[in-house]
């Protein structure tokens, strides 16, 4: 309950004397996918409790599981034993072992099932705040009564030796590591090890203390949850900003008009930009053909004359073309900025310029007639050339492949052994090879156990290795819930491994040979052992 179960396998948690019902509670810094719970009581199992779970920082509760030894008495239920998916279990309230009895929950185990775990199905069954198991009923042991009188009653208590919690943080299958929340703060206590944190490192351009939406520029198609089942990560995609924006969000109208291609609608557009993707100059600038459209001073002001320039119709504003800045001049002005009058023309002013009373030309300032040398020759304003800026976007799609622990959690992808030179077998210096029965395997929180039979020693060390049932301990216990090397339920192998004098412990790991039986493999082995090593 509050150390570790190994450097302090004996230590344990009990109520106060008489108290009749308890609750052990668990408050989480932040959401998490729970998976399973494993809890081992001193004393004997409760005759009833109720396993329940808050999305909701403990506002409200509904429960998981109902576990007693009489369900219909209990609680009104059906027993699973007796109807499958049931919601109340028989299975873990027998008041035998006396102690060291465990209760077992998987938040998986039918008929909850999720082929994409990160489904909206998956998160309503997996996803939590806060656990808690409320102890109901005691039950004496059954020896007690044996040869001496019962406690009194009381004296009974609930006492638990180990609360194991497993699940991961919660991030839509977009991170594979988190940090602490802000403002955590660790329980520095002895044996407090393998703690799973609440904040998610968010990956594929997604952001939030779950990676539950995309990040600031990455909104250009709706955000989803990584596909479980087929390991697409589906990405955030970038918005096409033109670099003149920090941020974007997703408009559901701009999506449907592009026919579900582009929904980014750019925040803010800077540098003098405007437009869904930032993508043309504001009025009253123009885009400088010599820049990059991405450049910072690529929309450079008008430099239209306050005088010869017109004004829109719908306001007081003067603007140049977008396109190369010139600027709209008002009757008889002339000039990419509208700063003096055309040919035949004079008396540049607020209304603009009048024609020459001439036949040829006059004087700009003054209207005085002017003989063909005295004119001053003006340039033909550029004719109008508009250049768009919208850059089409490119959608493209990484074609990543994930893989989620929860959906595959029956596979083992583990490094098969081979039986090669007799020296490099020799060399490994096993100090026990059995032929063993695999009876079953057993998930003990932070280690797992394999119960066999062993059915012939071939060779054993120090330790005496007898025919009959015994536990394997493997040490490389996958994340993915299994043993390696394989070691299935049901099968007869041949393992060659070493022994832990000091536990008494049979060892297996990668450096164990494990093969599944067959007798001429059996005898091979046998010859090497008497033959090849020493």
């Amino acid at each position: 309950m509050a150390d570790s179960p190994f450097r302090r396998p004996r230590t344990w948690w009990q109520s106060a004397r008489g108290a009749a019902r308890e609750t052990i509670r668990l408050d989480l810094e932040a959401a998490f996918y729970f998976t399973h719970l494993i809890v081992v009581f001193k004393s004997p199992r409760p005759a009833a409790m109720v396993l329940e779970r808050s999305q909701d920082f403990g506002t409200t509760w509904r429960p998981y599981k109902y576990f007693a030894a009489n369900c219909s008495a209990a609680f009104g239920l059906e027993d699973d034993v007796a109807r499958r998916g049931a919601p109340c279990t028989s299975r873990y309230s027998s008041p035998f072992p006396c102690t060291g009895g465990e209760v077992i929950y998987r938040a998986l185990s039918p008929p909850f099932a999720a082929e994409d775990p990160y489904s909206a199905a998956a998160q309503e069954q997996l996803k939590i705040t806060n656990l808690r198991v409320r102890l109901l009923k005691r039950q004496r042991c059954p020896c007690h009564a044996e040869g001496r009188p019962p406690a009194p009653p009381q004296l009974l208590h609930f006492a638990v030796y180990d609360f194991i919690v497993k699940g991961s943080c919660f991030c839509n299958g977009h991170a594979d590591h988190c940090v602490p929340v802000a403002g955590f703060r660790p329980v520095k206590a002895a044996g407090v090890f393998h703690v799973v944190h609440g904040k998610c490192m968010c990956k594929h351009n997604t952001a939030g203390a779950h990676c539950q939406h995309c990040a600031p520029l990455y909104n250009d198609q709706p955000w989803q949850a990584a596909d479980g089942k087929t390991g697409a990560p589906k990405e955030c995609q970038s918005c096409k900003c033109n670099g003149h924006a920090d941020t974007c969000h997703f408009d559901m109208d701009a999506w449907l008009a592009s026919g579900n291609r582009s929904g980014g609608v750019c925040d803010n557009c800077q540098h003098n930009t405007e437009g869904q993707h930032c993508q043309r100059c504001k009025p009253g600038f123009y885009r400088d053909l010599r820049r990059p459209f991405s450049a910072p001073d690529a929309c450079k002001p008008c430099a239209c004359h306050p005088l010869g320039s017109a004004t829109l119709p719908l306001g007081p504003h003067t603007f140049c073309d977008p396109s190369n800045g010139d600027c709209p001049c008002k009757p008889g002005v002339a000039g990419p900025r509208c700063d003096r009058c055309l040919l035949g023309y004079w008396g540049f002013g607020p209304y603009g310029c009048r024609p020459c009373d001439c036949a040829r030309r006059c004087d700009p300032l003054t209207g005085d007639c002017l003989s063909g040398t005295d004119a001053d020759w003006h340039h033909e304003v550029p004719p109008f050339q508009p250049v768009l800026n919208d850059s089409e976007p490119a959608w493209a799609w990484e074609d990543e492949q994930g893989f989620s622990a929860l959906r595959h959690s029956g596979k083992c992808e583990c490094k098969e052994q081979v039986l090669g030179n007799p020296k490099a077998f020799c060399g490994m210096k096993y100090t026990y090879v059995i032929k063993a029965k695999i009876l079953s395997a057993h998930d003990k929180g932070s280690h797992a156990e394999v119960n066999v039979k062993i059915k012939k020693v071939l060779k054993s060390t120090k330790l005496k290795i007898l025919r009959g049932k015994r536990t394997l301990y493997p040490e490389s216990w996958t994340n993915r819930g299994c043993t390696c090397p394989i070691l299935n339920p049901g099968l007869e192998y041949l393992v060659a491994g070493h022994e832990d004098v000091r536990s008494g412990r049979l060892v297996v790991n990668m450096k164990s040979f494990v093969q599944q039986w067959k007798s001429a493999l059996g005898r091979r082995v046998l010859e090497i052992l008497k033959r090849d090593c020493d």
